[in-house]
Order: C-alpha cells, then sequence, then structure tokens
C-alpha cells in the first residue's frame, strides 16, 4: 500500500519563519539544502524528500529507505554566533528532536553525539555541514527519522521507527511541523541568549545524554579503542571518559563509534 505524501499546504502555515520545499525524490537533501544555500536561499529554508536515494551521515555512512516511510529533510541556517559554538549545532539538533518526541509521547533519548534513541534503539540521525556561500558561511542541518517503518523494513536489528514504538503510523506532516517549530526556537534561543544560553544548553544536553554514566568503549580511527565510564558532556561538546589513565576528552570528530559496555 502506497503511503501518505507529505501535506504541503499544511507545511506552508510555517511560513514566514520557514519556506519548505518538498522534493518526490532527492539523492541527498543535504547536497540540495547546500546548492540552495550557495545559490542564495535564506536562513528558514527547508528541503524535505519523499524518497531520498543516497542519504548520507556522519564519517560517509549511507542509508536508504522506502518512499514516504521517513522523514528526510535539511534546514539551511546561517549562525551569527562564533565558529568556535558551531560543532554544538549537532548536538542541539540531536537534544531537540529527541526533547521533542518524548513531548509527543516516545521515550526518546539522544546518544553522543546526536543519534536519537528509543529504548537504545536508533530513530534518527543527524548530519551538520558547514557550506561557504556568496554572503557567508551557511550550516545545513540534516535529520533522518524512521516513521512507518516495519520491523522487516528496518536497515539493521538496532534500529527502531515511531510506528513500530506507537503501534501506529503517526502523521508524518504534523511531526515534521513539531520537529522544525521546535528547532527553530531552541536554535534562535542559543543565537540570541549568548553565553549564558549555551551554557544552559550544555548543561541540559548532558542532562539529557544517555550515554553519561554509562560504561562505554569508544572505536578511534587507527583501531585503537577507549575504555572506561562516560562521566559528562564539557563546554566544547567533547564526551568525557574516566578509565585506567584518568579523564580523557573526544569530540565527534575524533571517533567512529562509540558503544554501550555491559
Amino acid at each position: 500500500m502506497r503511503r501518505p505524501s507529505l501535506d504541503a499546504a499544511r507545511l506552508g502555515a510555517l511560513a514566514p519563519v520557514l519556506t519548505v520545499e518538498v522534493l518526490e525524490e532527492a539523492t541527498s537533501t543535504n547536497a540540495v539544502a547546500g546548492d540552495r544555500a550557495r545559490a542564495g536561499a535564506p536562513e528558514g529554508t527547508v528541503v524535505v524528500a519523499e524518497h531520498q536515494t543516497a542519504g548520507r551521515g556522519r564519517l560517509d555512512r549511507t542509508w536508504q529507505a522506502p518512499p514516504r516511510s521517513s522523514l528526510t529533510f535539511s534546514l539551511v541556517l546561517r549562525p551569527t554566533v562564533p565558529a568556535v559554538e558551531w560543532p554544538w549545532l549537532p548536538l542541539l539538533t540531536g537534544h531537540v528532536v529527541a526533547r521533542a518526541l518524548r513531548g509527543a509521547g516516545y521515550a526518546a533519548g539522544v546518544k553522543w553525539p546526536n543519534d536519537v534513541l528509543i529504548d537504545d534503539r536508533k530513530v534518527a540521525g543527524i548530519l551538520v555541514e558547514r557550506v561557504e556561500t556568496p554572503a557567508g558561511p551557511a550550516a545545513v542541518v540534516g535529520v533522518g527519522l524512521n516513521v512507518s517503518l516495519t520491523a522487516e523494513e528496518l536497515p539493521v536489528p538496532s534500529a527502531t521507527s515511531l510506528a513500530i514504538e506507537a503501534g501506529a503510523e503517526p502523521d508524518r506532516t504534523a511531526v515534521l511541523a513539531l520537529l522544525l517549530q521546535a528547532l527553530v526556537e531552541a536554535y534562535d534561543a542559543w543565537q540570541a541568549g549568548g553565553a549564558e544560553a549555551r551554557d544552559h544548553l550544555a548543561a541540559s544536553y548532558a542532562a539529557g545524554c544517555v550515554t553519561v554514566g554509562r560504561d562505554v568503549r569508544v572505536e578511534l580511527p587507527g583501531g585503537d579503542r577507549l575504555l572506561g565510564r562516560a562521566t559528562g558532556v564539557d563546554r566544547q561538546g567533547r564526551l568525557t571518559v574516566t578509565g585506567a589513565a584518568g579523564e580523557t576528552a573526544v569530540g565527534a570528530g575524533d571517533v567512529v563509534h562509540v558503544r554501550s559496555v555491559t
């Protein structure tokens, strides 16, 4: 049975803050949104694909899903905060998506740095990319959320979908509107609130991160591993791990995987 399409008219109600472009198919919404940004698209431009044929995640991992079974979208932002704060954008996005899903009744949490989980199974991934444009650098915030995937359609056994968790298929248009509104609200507060707001984000993220407090194995490039207890997330968004050699802070760009150890 053909899954329902997104309701473009309902998404139009998000204007003038957001302009949502719904594509029937795209290789990667991040790639399309990046092109839009380079062509001068303003902050708040959103590209959504009903079917993404070459979605990308961290470390160039790829994935696909059946048409209209997921929410795959990218949001163009033009942050004015100092460049040193930009690495917080992926963490902010994962944190906000998890919080919005919790508000909708799902037991969601964020695994450092930005995977969204429900009961330790991945339901959403985040990819944020910096794009150089004639008007200055922009950030393309990409989100892929499993909505109506069945157990047989999941890419890996450790994944899940909103439909599996709720026992019913949610309204994708309503979920997309919820996430976009939550992201814009949190982003605006992060930008406008200065150092205090960014400190609050760091504390709020650490408190809601399901990785903190667990024993973990951090897999590093080159095959090295770091074993220890994840004790927190520092002001730079790095995961702090206490092991045999003491406390070590690792950034998202420094790791291949972070696995919980039982």
